[in-house]
């Protein structure tokens, strides 16, 4: 991916390795990740579970297990994410960086209201008095969407509904107005209406406040009217990335088109079964040698399961690695 930072770029991203040692095992969650954020812009990371999209965004908050293995250089504005102490940390993570993950339930503090799980950051981080505080969780939460929100201070997270605890979770990702949001599938749990709805909110969001935002999911279907850029990933490492349009209209990569197929059609009838993709993502207890999507594709041929392809750029400004379509693309430096 891109090795020059442009006066716009709010996150580096350079050879990201993660690996995880389970009772004596290996796995090699994340493989060479590398991307550029840039001020503004909504950049989705897509694959299927076990691709390393979280473990990748958890290693950059440096949020893993200490058995973790995390390598390679995150760059939040020049401040080196991976290298900085844990002092300095704090001051980024909840800060300059807001993280809304997957589940509400469990990443909220049940024994805690929400006001006080809210009002803590801003007093920590900006110094707010208790007063000021309050008042602005008042704001955070009717910005969010949530009704009677000085009424819902007092609630504890169990007596909310599960859309209502998502909107508490980017409030509070959102309350020190950060300047990069994470966002762990935060609709995966909820229903089609609720996560609309939510959808709706950060793009509102997004607009206000200008921030940059990398937003993670299975779902294409998400990212389709969501994000500026998308990354596709498949067993640690990117097998395509390029915009919204490209990614939809021309995709390259046998993976990402595997995975389209997927996806329902407005004819598609109810009687209809789905395309899916035959067999399972690699184990990955070591670093891919081959293309790690070889035994799963039918296209795959000899050199595909000799080597490794590097992410290759086309004119258009698309990368994609795969041996397939090489000769349409020229490697990238």
């Amino acid at each position: 991916m891109p090795a020059g930072d442009s006066p716009d770029t709010v996150l580096a991203v350079d050879d990201l390795r993660v690996a995880f040692r389970p009772r004596g095992a290996v796995v090699h969650a994340v493989n060479g990740l590398g991307f550029r954020l840039r001020r503004g812009e909504l950049l989705g990371i897509v694959g299927e579970s076990g691709s390393g999209k979280s473990a990748s965004m958890l290693a950059l908050m440096r949020l893993l297990p200490a058995s973790a293995e995390v390598s390679g250089t995150a760059r939040l504005n020049g401040a080196d994410l991976l290298g900085m102490s844990r002092r300095d940390l704090d001051r980024v993570r909840g800060v300059r960086i807001g993280y809304v993950f997957q589940d509400p339930m469990t990443s909220l503090n049940p024994v805690l209201t929400v006001g006080y799980q809210l009002m803590e950051p801003l007093r920590r981080h900006l110094g707010l008095s208790w007063r000021d505080a309050r008042l602005r969780a008042v704001e955070l939460l009717r910005r969010v969407g949530l009704p009677a929100p000085e009424r819902r201070l007092a609630d504890f997270p169990h007596q909310l509904s599960g859309g209502m605890r998502q909107r508490v979770m980017i409030a509070i990702a959102l309350a020190c107005h950060p300047e990069l949001l994470i966002a762990d599938e935060p609709t995966t749990a909820l229903d089609v209406t609720v996560q609309a709805q939510i959808l709706d909110l950060v793009r509102e969001l997004r607009r206000e406040m200008g921030m940059s935002i990398v937003w993670i999911t299975h779902d294409l279907a998400v990212i389709a009217g969501l994000a500026d850029r998308v990354l596709i990933l498949y067993a640690g490492q990117i097998v395509e990335s390029g915009t919204v349009r490209q990614i939809f209209r021309q995709p390259r990569h046998p993976y990402t088109r595997a995975l389209l197929r997927t996806l329902p059609s407005t004819g598609t009838a109810a009687r209809d079964r789905l395309d899916s993709i035959p067999g399972q993502p690699p184990l990955l207890r070591e670093a891919p040698r081959s293309c790690p999507f070889a035994p799963r594709c039918a296209h795959a041929h000899d050199r595909c399961h000799r080597s490794n392809p590097p992410l290759m750029q086309a004119d258009d400004g698309q990368f994609v690695a795969c041996w397939l379509v090489g000769e349409a693309v020229s490697a990238h430096a």
